[in-house]
């Protein structure tokens, strides 16, 4: 089974200064996220092969992951490709983890598991899980809202001081958030929300890939054209925000 890894983008590199050699790991957006709703978006494939984007019925922002796969061949086949190890897991988590294992790139200092893509099954974050115990010397992150995988390892966690994860706020599964307390991050409009919020902005991971309390991230990506999202993005974009791209991520888009 060949898995591809992709490097640190340039929201990631510097986490990767501090951290080593940076990895990721992706599955295909939104076909992958069984309880996500306010950015559930996917991939479309048409009958020509061409690929639309798809907002599910309670998207309020859209999934800019799931944009990317429309726009660049190479990220979709590598993403779909990718979900072979989900199928393998529901089959031997074990031997999907010996894979995945086998498969990070040499001198892989930390990971970060699904810029594109959550835990589509328990047994799959099984796997993750696995993967974290047979490496103790690397450091792995994630986001996610499949919430009733990780509290149902919670145990298993605790014991696991290279395996850190994020609760994504607004999926179907929230409620977890608060019932056991997890750590959370939550998408905001803007800088001002964020500090009404009382959340610092997380813009570079150094937030998400260490334990720590919750935090905020600032929409980016596409969004739906007339949509609230779309609305915010165009006054972030007035105020000199441009992404994640290594300008955007050090500007400063306060009033």
């Amino acid at each position: 089974m060949e898995l591809i890894f992709g490097k640190a983008n340039a929201k990631l590199k510097a986490l990767e200064k501090i951290y080593g050699k940076l990895s990721t790991f992706s599955v295909l957006s939104g076909h992958t996220c069984p309880y996500a709703k306010e950015c559930h978006s996917q991939v479309d494939l048409q009958a020509n092969g061409h690929r639309k984007i798809k907002d599910g019925p309670h998207t309020k922002f859209r999934c800019f992951s799931a944009s990317q796969e429309v726009q660049y061949t190479n990220v979709y086949n590598s993403r779909k490709n990718n979900g072979a190890i989900i199928e393998l897991s529901a089959i031997d988590y074990k031997q999907a983890a010996k894979e995945l294992r086998k498969a990070i790139p040499k001198n892989t200092k930390i990971v970060r598991i699904h810029v594109g893509g959550d835990f589509k099954t328990q047994a799959y974050f099984d796997a993750w899980l696995t993967v974290a115990e047979l490496c103790p010397s690397i450091h792995f992150y994630a986001y996610t809202k499949s919430l009733p995988f990780w509290v149902s390892r919670t145990e298993a966690l605790r014991k696991l001081d290279n395996f850190v994860l994020t609760a994504s706020r607004g999926g179907h599964k929230d409620k977890l958030i608060d019932q056991c307390k997890l750590r959370e991050a939550v998408v905001v409009y803007s800088e001002e929300q964020a500090e009404e919020l009382g959340l610092e902005i997380d813009h570079d991971d150094s937030h998400a890939a260490n334990r720590g309390g919750d935090f905020a991230l600032l929409i980016h990506g596409s969004q739906p054209k007339g949509s609230e999202a779309s609305k915010a993005l165009q006054q972030l974009k007035q105020k000199g925000w441009t992404g994640y791209s290594d300008k955007g991520r050090k500007k400063n888009v306060k009033s």
